[in-house]
């Protein structure tokens, strides 16, 4: 009986460790749908002002590498973001669509950065009322010089070269300074022309005419050759299947797996609490060169 009770003992504690065992691991991977198909259309969303690309270049890889994934949607509702992480998905997507069909699907927004990762993709779907264009680059600052000069606060600066604050918001601006950084847009700008022109295959000159950061709706910028087809989500599903051969495909969300405040807190927890402590550190302004509509 002793030897029985034991077994019993030890058996459920093994089972109450493969259970804790696959319920913890159900937790780290947050929300991720499981595939109910063989042939599934992957839908990727890029959301809100592209910050950083670490997540959206993770989704795009998953739906690359699976092989069950015949065709990919990008759902972009995005004003743009920073450049670098803008031209990041921009390459991947190029990456991507090599190996698969990608078709855009272009939600309220599609504008400037928004634009720019969606130029690569197989087809692009746009809504004949959503907002895109907006093709250019813009980098802000505040400056206070003369705030701070009338209250009488003296702000020392040391630094290792005269060009070291560009944007410095307590110096009055310099005119050789702010050339610098007009350089630097100007030549970002025509990497977006580039892009635009070599994406979507419209002369250089022509992309030019309309590159001036003016935004269009869907159904001027199909006019105008940056999307393909005028029409919603569903619209982008029906292309992406028939361009990947999987007719009765089922659509399939890829979902970034949330960080451990945002499970505790909520979607966007993590995000608001990054502001509130660049806020704390007196980090208020960001000085960033942006593809972004605004």
């Amino acid at each position: 009986m002793r030897k029985l009770g034991k077994f019993f003992t030890v058996f459920g504690i093994l089972s109450f460790v493969i259970v804790l065992f696959f319920s913890l691991s159900l937790f780290l991977r947050g929300n991720e749908e499981i595939p109910i198909s063989k042939e599934k259309v992957g839908i990727v969303k890029i959301y809100g002002v592209i910050r950083s690309a670490d997540g959206y270049l993770s989704l795009l890889d998953r739906a690359e590498k699976d092989r069950s994934i015949k065709a990919i949607v990008l759902r972009v509702d995005s004003p743009g973001g920073v450049v670098g992480a803008c031209q990041e998905i921009y390459e991947k997507v190029k990456e991507v669509r090599k190996k698969k069909p990608v078709v855009v699907s272009m939600g309220s927004v599609a504008a400037s950065g928004g634009l720019y990762v969606s130029l690569p993709a197989t087809k692009i779907v746009a809504n004949p009322g959503t907002i895109t264009g907006s093709i250019g680059v813009i980098i802000q600052s505040y400056n206070v010089s003369r705030l701070i000069k009338k209250i009488g606060i003296e702000v020392i600066t040391i630094k290792s070269g005269k060009y070291k604050d560009l944007l410095n918001p307590f110096e009055k601006p310099n005119p050789e300074k702010i050339g610098i950084l007009q350089n630097l847009v100007n030549s970002s700008y025509l990497q977006f022309v580039k892009a635009v022109s070599e994406s979507r295959k419209i002369p250089i000159d022509r992309v030019k005419t309309f590159a001036d950061g003016r935004v269009f709706t869907g159904e001027e910028a199909k006019k105008l050759g940056l999307v393909d087809y005028l029409g919603n989500f569903d619209r982008a599903v029906e292309i992406a299947k028939k361009l990947g051969n999987c007719p009765d495909a089922k659509v399939y969300y890829l979902k970034r797996r949330k960080s451990l405040i945002d499970r505790v807190f909520g979607s966007g927890t993590e995000e608001v609490f990054k502001t509130v402590l660049r806020v704390i550190n007196g980090n208020t302004q960001e000085t960033l060169l942006m593809y972004l509509f605004n």
